[in-house]
């Protein structure tokens, strides 16, 4: 990084290691519900992995959605922005011993916090030996942290990434250090419009997610300089800032929680294909919702664009489905050849979006 970027980052890193390590002791000292907004319920199998994470973790949690994405046994999973690493711990649940989960974060008074429990879950988990380990630094700089490229499976980030000053370096050392096929697959804040700069230098509004957030169109651009595939909308809703003074500030822009999953994949299909999901994925056994246009039943042909059938075909969801090209024969699947898209559209309306 340039001598500039790293002052910035610096300079804005010592405001949030304070509001994050002293001013916010728990989730009632937020004074908007960003960092709490929810964007779909919380499956069964994943409140019960909550339910072990240690009281003092969760009461230090701050996110703005649910960031879990699918089969995960066995994956490597970084998380961007651990903070007290409720979601490290929930996350290592899910990949089970013989994966990994690593959290990073610039905040030691969060890592403390993280790092005291470490031994207590792998006990409640039942684990012979620790799945989870924690790393001080960046996210803007993940390699000078140590982490290396082309290691993970699944980078997530739980409403950090607006935090950042530099939110395309965030992107593109996610990518460096994602495997072949690996997934971004992150939630956070999203503005109607590019904020002025009257708001996105108000510390507490900063602090709170909404000063850093991103103009959505500014994504897709930036996804698409790193190298990723275009973002897949999972899930989106509204935020709601009920604090007048901070309301005044805003204005007329509108911000919504939303979660979207990236992936390092080659880029230059332009093939559809005809696909069957093959069912066994934990917790979508029988259906899986990918994106808010595709939710696929199991045993059942759908037709998907060529984004998503070079993504099916390339990362770890590859084992988990059939593809073959529009008009091929599914009867060595099992299926019954019909076409069953499903376009699950938001329930929330993004008006001004």
């Amino acid at each position: 990084m340039g001598q500039s970027a790293v002052a910035t980052i610096a300079s804005l890193s010592l405001w949030m290691q304070d509001y994050y390590g002293k001013r916010l002791q728990t989730q009632k000292d937020l004074q908007t519900n960003a960092c709490l907004a929810p964007t779909k319920p919380v499956p069964p199998f994943i409140r019960e992995a909550l339910k072990k994470v240690h009281p003092e973790v969760s009461d230090k949690y701050y996110g703005c959605g649910l960031v879990v994405p699918e089969c995960l046994e066995g994956c490597r999973i970084l998380d961007l922005g651990s903070g007290s690493g409720r979601d490290c711990y929930m996350l290592s649940q899910l990949v089970g011993e013989n994966g990994h989960v690593t959290g990073i974060d610039m905040t030691e008074g969060q890592l403390e916090v993280a790092r005291t429990y470490i031994d207590y879950h792998m006990k409640e988990f039942g684990f012979k030996k620790p799945n989870v380990d924690y790393v001080q630094g960046y996210i803007e700089a993940l390699t000078e942290a140590g982490l290396p490229k082309n290691s993970y499976d699944i980078v997530i980030s739980n409403c950090v990434v607006n935090l950042s000053p530099d939110k395309k370096r965030v992107l593109a050392e996610a990518y460096n250090v994602l495997k072949d096929g690996g997934e971004l697959y992150f939630s956070d804040v999203y503005s109607s419009a590019r904020l002025p700069e009257e708001i996105k230098t108000h510390k507490v509004l900063w602090g709170e997610c909404l000063g850093g957030a991103l103009w959505w169109k500014d994504l897709l651009q930036l996804a698409d300089e790193v190298g990723f595939s275009p973002p897949r909308l999972v899930t989106a809703s509204i935020i709601t800032v009920d604090n007048k003074e901070l309301q005044d500030i805003l204005g007329d822009f509108k911000f919504v929680s939303a979660t979207y999953r990236l992936f390092k994949i080659p880029k230059g299909n332009d093939k559809t294909c005809q696909t069957i999901y093959n069912g066994g994925i934990t917790g979508a056994e029988s259906s899986f919702q990918f994106d808010c246009h595709y939710t696929f039943k199991a045993n059942e042909v759908v037709e998907v664009d060529a984004e998503v059938a070079s993504i099916l075909t390339h990362s770890r969801f590859t084992e988990n489905f059939t593809c073959q090209p529009p008009g091929g024969s599914s009867t060595s699947c099992g299926a019954k050849p019909k076409v069953s898209v499903s376009f699950k559209f938001l329930d929330v309306k993004l008006s001004g979006f």
